[in-house]
C-alpha cells in the first residue's frame, strides 16, 4: 500500500517556521491502529488524514500518542494541499470532523492566506490548583486568572513572563485537561501565548490553532475588539489572525511546503 504524504509548515510564510504537519491522502479509511502507527512514525505534533467524499472531505488528526477532536494547523495544512496540490476547484472546502463541520477558504485579504471557520469556546473561570502552578513554575501572585475548556488557560501579567515560563512536563502530564496555554497581552500584537501538551507527547506545540479558539473569545472580550493579531512564542513562532464572529472564530494564516513523498507499507 502506498499513501501520498505531504509535510507543510502551517501558520508560516516560509519553510522551517510555523508548525509542521503531515498530511496523508487516503482513498478510503484504513484501521485506526495503522493511522496511529503512521502518526507515531511521522513524529510531528499532528498528522492529518483525509478522504474525499461526495459532500466534501472527511478529516481526522492524530498526535504521536492519540487521536484529537480538533487541530487547527493540520487543517490549514490539509487545505493548502487540496488547493495547491490537488487543484481543488471550489472556493471553500467543507471538512467533516469530530468537532463538526469546518470550512476553509482562500482569504480575500491575501492570496497566500487561508481562512478557517472554527467553533469558538470561551473558557470558564476555575480554581487555581497547586499542581497547575507547580507544573508552570509560577506562583498564585503571578497569575491573573485561570480558565478551562479543553485546556487550562493561564493568563500572566506580561509577554516577558510568558516567555520565561519553564514547565515541568512530568507534573503537567498529570493534569486533567488536554494541555496548558499561557497567554498575556502582547507588546507588538494583541496577545501572545505558549502551548504545552505533554500528555499527547507534544511538550511545546509550535503554533496551535485550536488553542486560539479558546484565546480569541477571551481576548476579544478583554480588549473589546473582534479582530485580533496573535503570536505564539515558540522557538519556531507563528502569527495567527483571529476574527470572532458570534460563536465562531475565523483563524487566518499562511502555509509553506516542505516535503512531498510516499509512505510505503507492506
Amino acid at each position: 500500500m502506498e499513501i501520498q504524504l505531504y509535510q507543510v509548515d502551517a501558520f508560516a510564510d516560509r519553510a522551517f517556521s510555523g508548525n509542521p504537519a503531515a498530511v496523508c491522502q487516503l482513498d478510503e479509511w484504513i484501521d485506526d491502529e495503522r493511522l496511529q502507527q503512521i502518526a507515531e512514525e511521522n513524529n510531528l505534533s499532528e498528522t492529518a488524514f483525509y478522504v474525499v467524499v461526495d459532500e466534501g472531505i472527511e478529516l481526522r488528526w492524530f498526535t504521536p500518542e492519540h487521536e484529537v477532536d480538533l487541530c487547527g494547523h493540520a487543517t490549514l495544512a490539509t487545505a493548502h494541499v487540496l488547493f495547491e496540490h490537488q487543484q481543488f476547484s471550489s472556493k471553500q472546502i467543507h471538512f467533516f470532523t469530530k468537532s463538526g463541520d469546518l470550512i476553509v477558504s482562500k482569504s480575500s485579504a491575501c492570496e497566500q492566506m487561508y481562512d478557517m471557520n472554527f467553533p469558538a469556546s470561551l473558557p470558564s473561570v476555575v480554581e487555581t490548583s497547586d499542581l497547575l502552578l507547580s507544573s508552570l513554575g509560577v506562583s498564585q501572585s503571578e497569575v491573573l486568572g485561570v480558565r478551562a475548556a479543553q485546556d487550562y488557560l493561564v493568563v500572566l501579567p506580561s509577554e516577558a513572563e510568558v516567555r520565561a515560563v519553564s514547565p515541568n512536563f512530568s507534573v503537567m502530564a498529570k493534569l486533567d485537561r488536554r494541555g496548558v496555554i499561557v497567554t498575556a497581552a502582547g507588546d507588538a500584537v494583541d496577545f501572545v501565548s505558549r502551548c504545552f501538551y505533554p500528555k499527547y507527547r507534544v511538550n511545546e506545540d509550535p503554533v496551535t490553532g485550536s488553542a486560539h479558539c479558546q484565546m480569541a473569545p477571551y481576548w476579544a472580550e478583554k480588549l473589546a475588539k473582534t479582530k485580533l493579531v496573535a503570536k505564539q512564542l515558540s522557538k519556531r513562532t507563528g502569527t495567527i489572525f483571529c476574527h470572532l464572529k458570534g460563536d465562531r472564530v475565523i483563524l487566518s494564516g499562511k502555509a509553506a511546503d516542505y516535503l512531498v513523498g510516499k509512505i510505503i507499507i507492506d
